[in-house]
């Protein structure tokens, strides 16, 4: 089921990951089938809501980078294990194994020995140098992407939508098959935010604009989280991304606007205390430059920008967001993260 998030071992992930690593090597038909089987047999072999089952093209290239650099790997890792009970039954004690204490060079054994690794690491360099350029989280992966403006609090995300006019926490709603361009910021300590199925990890800073591009290629409800250590409610850091064909989207949008709650300055500051959000809200509408308001409460020169370009705190927006004065130390022992 597509966004299944349950513990159960995924054969399409596993084989997903075979086609990646051996694109071009015609394989015997039941090579796949076998080898997946003997994967499930594996616990903890592969589960549903990483990036072994990819629901969009950065995802799919996570997968078929991994799978290349796993093939090889192989090159040096299977005939290891192949050489090694071999080398140690032909020269035990009485084996066939010819005796030279005198042996100190030989030419094929030395190519061998320092002609592999080097071949490996250049294959492999190579295979993440075009990784790194077609997986580059700024690149944008198509015209007329929908932007969403991501804030990372203390225990939840905030996702406001400019183009709309509307906000929500802990709930991505995306469209489709339309590219995605997500800009990111922190309202507290960094945190790392990444979908699996969709696209990698990328960090949010206070005071600082990050960015991640991403498509979503199939419908469906995918976990996302924070992966960086902020607290006692680390662990269910965690959001809905819910992916519905352009149509849905558009409703959705319209039913958000019928909301009665909205995000203001005052809103806003009552997210800030560290806290677990059990359902997801929906604001019917927010502040505009609600985002750079809070990119400048940390550093007024980064706003409006990622590169400290954009304009200074209250040129074009009330300076109505202050940073937290409180230290972070102290949300470790806040009641809130037992809820």
């Amino acid at each position: 089921m597509p966004g299944s998030q349950g513990g159960s071992v995924t054969l399409r992930g596993i084989v997903g990951l075979l086609a990646a690593a051996v694109p071009k090597i015609a394989l015997p038909k039941i090579a796949l089938p076998a080898i997946a089987l003997l994967a499930i047999a594996l616990p903890g072999a592969g589960f549903a809501g990483s990036f072994l089952e990819p629901a969009g093209p950065i995802a799919a290239g996570q997968l078929s980078h991994f799978g290349v650099i796993s093939m090889l790997m192989l090159i040096v890792i299977v005939p290891m294990f192949v050489a090694l009970p071999i080398v140690l039954y032909r020269y035990r004690r009485g084996g066939k194994g010819t005796y030279r204490p005198d042996w100190e060079f030989n030419w094929g054994l030395e190519l061998l020995i320092w002609g592999v690794p080097v071949a490996l690491v250049v294959a492999l360099g190579t295979a993440l140098w075009r990784q790194t350029i077609v997986g580059d989280p700024y690149r944008a992966l198509g015209p007329d992407p929908l932007v969403v403006e991501v804030v990372a609090l203390d225990w939840k995300f905030l996702f406001l939508y400019p183009e709309q006019g509307v906000a929500t926490l802990d709930l991505l709603a995306l469209p489709e098959g339309r590219p995605i361009t997500l800009k990111l910021t922190s309202g507290t300590v960094m945190q790392s935010f990444i979908i699996p199925r969709l696209a990698g990890q990328i960090y949010a800073m206070a005071g600082m604009q990050t960015q991640l591009n991403l498509l979503a290629d199939e419908t469906g409800d995918f976990t996302g989280r924070n992966t960086q250590y902020n607290g006692l409610g680390f662990a269910t850091q965690s959001f809905t991304t819910r992916v519905m064909s352009a149509d849905d989207f558009e409703g959705w949008v319209a039913t958000a606007k019928t909301q009665q709650a909205g995000l203001d300055a005052a809103a806003y500051a009552r997210l800030l205390p560290p806290a677990v959000v059990n359902e997801p809200v929906i604001y019917a509408r927010f502040t505009p430059g609600l985002f750079d308001q809070i990119i400048a409460s940390f550093a007024p020169g980064m706003a409006g920008g990622h590169a400290g370009h954009g304009p200074q705190a209250g040129a074009d927006t009330p300076a109505a967001i202050t940073a937290p004065a409180t230290s972070h130390q102290q949300h470790d022992h806040t009641p809130e993260a037992a809820q």
